[in-house]
């Protein structure tokens, strides 16, 4: 019987491109979608942008954009790094559709009204105090409020926690608070505020048993996230126990979508963030004329989501309980990864220890040499994968060239030259150990694996088969039987074993190297996607073979983490890296005193506008909002890094106590700050210096 599956990865928040997190979240899950659909099997795979929340309206409003505006900006950037890295949605979204906003003030009413759960009312109110921005007329999140810690006295630390001592707090116990959105002195205020009664023991039950429990037969969530689970209900020994109720309501202003009945109240962005998986499948079926409340209300359904370990409360707690008390489908499963680091440590962006997928693709890098090493050290458990470039090199070469690739290269062209492509049937013969191996159930063990997402497994057992395959040719040594007329026949019978092996080995590979698995089916003369069912089938000829897959280049490595070389170059022995630190790295200069650095005055400045200077090759003319109640006029040198059209609306640094400088083209009023390396041909890139969203015109840099 077909299954029909519904499948969903975590909704990225629109207010940046993709990270590598994201791009290994949708190869895990591209992978089993694509061995799903190889057995035949109904698979909707869908995902979308979620779009609401205080922080994308206030991108947006720095940005000089609607929020929609905003928010379509990110979403157009999608597409080439899902086409770039083979991520098979069939639907993308946005949270901020229609489809959403049916979808959550349907469920929100069936929770508060008792519709669909015996009467039971989940849904109260409360009165709460908030501190409020009076300049930006809005509530603050922790995140926007700053001041001095109450334990240590830090200054600027944010409304949660101190990051110089560790102290939690709650915003109201901040000395001297500040809004980080306009500087103001924000102040107490009341606000009605509705909660999911999480609490109620009826969700205590409902989720004590779907988490603690089995769907299909088989554990509804890993281990490590059931035993989290059972924490969270249960409590810690020690702490109080149980769930508490859930603030899902926020105050104009907000981007988001309505609380009904309610007015200048919206949905908290988790709650409808969700609810925008089904609001993608919705808008999918609707696309394709097919029935999406029937498809939800088959108990054949089977629904799964894909996400990191970051998100599991929301997922695993209010997620279920929502669905389940609004008379609807839960999940089957939730299925949790853990963080990508580079070389044992957490990536960040800041330190230079990011892998920029975007930056990868442009290298020209295959995808695929990405996709085959993530699968090689994917597992079903909740752990963080590690990628180290020295192994995905030694992975990919030896590997898929090395003992893949390989074996259709030594093979194909003697069945071209002196077979004119055809082959024979191995079948027949029970000489060829691959064939062995097959009906010793390596076949059903590799299935197991993909549909357990143990990839790795899966990974390994194929290519110990490709091994058995290199054994085989050693063995038989065709290039020792092509100078022998007599061997002529047995010839042709070991290298079609090898083809027919290749064959089957890219089918077993095909969920995880897809564009791959197509160019093979077109050298076999199929012009389709390979499916599991191809492994009965024995082709009998080949086309003319053309080499399937290049070698990883070290220097590519390089070239993707330059900034991470650069900053082990500055760490390291100048003895054996003092050439490479010194291109990318310039010497810190003669030691200052603070008041030194206090006599440069940094304000944050806003580009008012930027244009093209006549007559230079290097220069643009910026105009500057430094908060003085006037504008600056400044040259820059940053046309080769810049268009005006990617400054303005931009805030930046301005050296503003600079002494004014007559140019050629005018008068400039003070320095605004990039960053570029000591070597342009190490790096020739200009970095101009953006403040963290906050910042306002005319704030001095500390």
């Amino acid at each position: 019987m077909t299954r029909k599956l519904f499948v969903t990865t975590a909704l990225p928040y629109a207010n940046a491109a993709f990270h590598i997190g994201h791009i290994m979240e949708y190869v895990q899950a591209d992978i089993w979608v694509r061995y799903q659909r190889m057995q035949g099997e109904e698979v909707h795979f869908v995902c979308a942008d979620d779009s609401h929340g205080a922080p994308i309206m206030i991108s947006a409003e720095k940005a000089g954009l609607s929020p929609q505006a905003f928010v379509a900006q990110i979403a157009a950037g999608r597409k080439q790094y899902l086409d770039g890295f083979h991520i098979s949605f069939d639907n993308w979204h946005s949270t901020d559709g229609p489809e959403n906003h049916q979808l959550s003030q349907e469920i929100y009413r069936r929770l508060r009204d008792g519709s669909h759960n015996g009467d039971l009312r989940l849904i109260t109110s409360k009165t709460i105090e908030q501190f409020y921005d009076p300049v930006k007329n809005m509530f603050l999140a922790d995140r926007y409020i700053k001041g001095e810690c109450p334990k240590c006295g830090a200054k600027d630390q944010y409304g949660d926690s101190c990051e110089a001592c560790g102290a939690v707090y709650a915003p109201t116990e901040l000395k001297n608070p500040y809004s980080a959105l306009s500087g103001a002195t924000p102040v107490l205020k009341s606000s009605e505020h509705f909660f999911f009664r999480l609490s109620d023991p009826a969700c205590v039950n409902f989720l004590r048993e779907w988490a603690l429990g089995e769907a299909n037969g088989k554990p509804r969530l890993q281990a490590e996230v059931a035993n989290k689970a059972r924490e969270w209900l249960e409590g810690k020994e020690g702490e109080d126990s149980g769930l508490g109720d859930w603030d899902i309501s926020r105050d104009a202003p907000y981007f988001g979508i309505e609380i009904p009945d309610a007015p200048g109240k919206y949905f908290y962005v988790w709650l409808d963030a969700p609810v925008g998986y089904l609001a993608s499948l919705k808008n999918y079926f609707g696309k394709k004329g097919l029935d999406f409340d029937a498809f939800m209300a088959d108990p054949a359904t089977e629904q799964y989501h894909f996400i990191g370990k970051d998100i599991v409360y929301f997922h695993t707690l209010f997620w279920p309980a929502m669905l389940h008390f609004s008379g609807m489908k839960t999940p089957d499963s939730v299925f949790v990864h853990g963080f990508l680091t580079l070389s044992g440590e957490k990536m960040s962006k800041s330190r230079g220890t990011g892998l920029s997928p975007l930056r990868y693709l442009e290298l020209g890098m295959n995808p695929e040499w990405l996709r085959y090493y993530l699968a090689a050290k994917l597992n079903a458990k909740v752990e963080d994968l590690d990628f180290n470039p020295e192994d995905f090199v030694a992975r990919v070469n030896s590997d898929l060239i090395g003992k893949y690739i390989n074996i259709a290269s030594r093979a194909a062209g003697f069945i071209s030259k002196k077979f004119d492509g055809v082959l024979t049937d191995p079948r027949a013969r029970s000489s060829n150990p691959f064939w062995n191996s097959l009906q010793q159930g390596a076949a059903e063990q590799i299935s197991q694996a993909y549909e357990a997402r143990e990839f790795g497994k899966a990974v390994r057992q194929i290519m110990a088969l490709a091994d058995e395959i290199n054994s085989y040719v050693d063995q038989q040594k065709p290039w020792v039987l092509a100078k022998d007329e007599s061997q002529k026949a047995l010839l042709q019978d070991v290298c079609s074993d090898l083809l027919l092996s290749f064959w089957q080995l890219s089918i077993f590979l095909s969920p995880v190297l897809p564009a791959l698995s197509r160019k093979v089916a077109a050298f076999f003369g199929i012009e389709r996607d390979l499916v599991w069912s191809d492994l009965q089938q024995t082709p009998q000829k080949i086309g003319v073979y053309e080499h399937l897959m290049q070698r990883v280049d070290a220097a590519m490595l390089d070239a993707l983490f330059e900034p991470v070389t650069a900053a082990k170059a500055q760490a390291a022995p100048a003895t054996t890296t003092a050439a490479a630190a010194t291109a990318a790295i310039e010497p810190l200069a003669e030691e200052i005193k603070i008041d030194d650095f206090a006599k440069v005055d940094l304000r944050i400045a806003l580009i008012v506008d930027c244009e093209l200077v006549e007559g230079s090759d290097k220069l643009l003319r910026l105009t500057l909002d430094a908060g003085e109640g006037r504008l600056r006029n400044v040259f820059s040198g940053i046309k080769s890094a810049y268009q005006p059209a990617d400054l303005k609306g931009k805030l930046t640094v301005l050296v503003a106590n600079l002494a004014p400088r007559k140019m050629k083209f005018g008068i400039s009023e003070g320095m605004v700050l990039a960053a570029s390396a000591a070597d342009e041909k190490a790096d020739p890139g200009l970095y101009v210096l953006n403040p963290w969203p906050g910042a306002k015109p005319g704030m001095r840099v500390r």
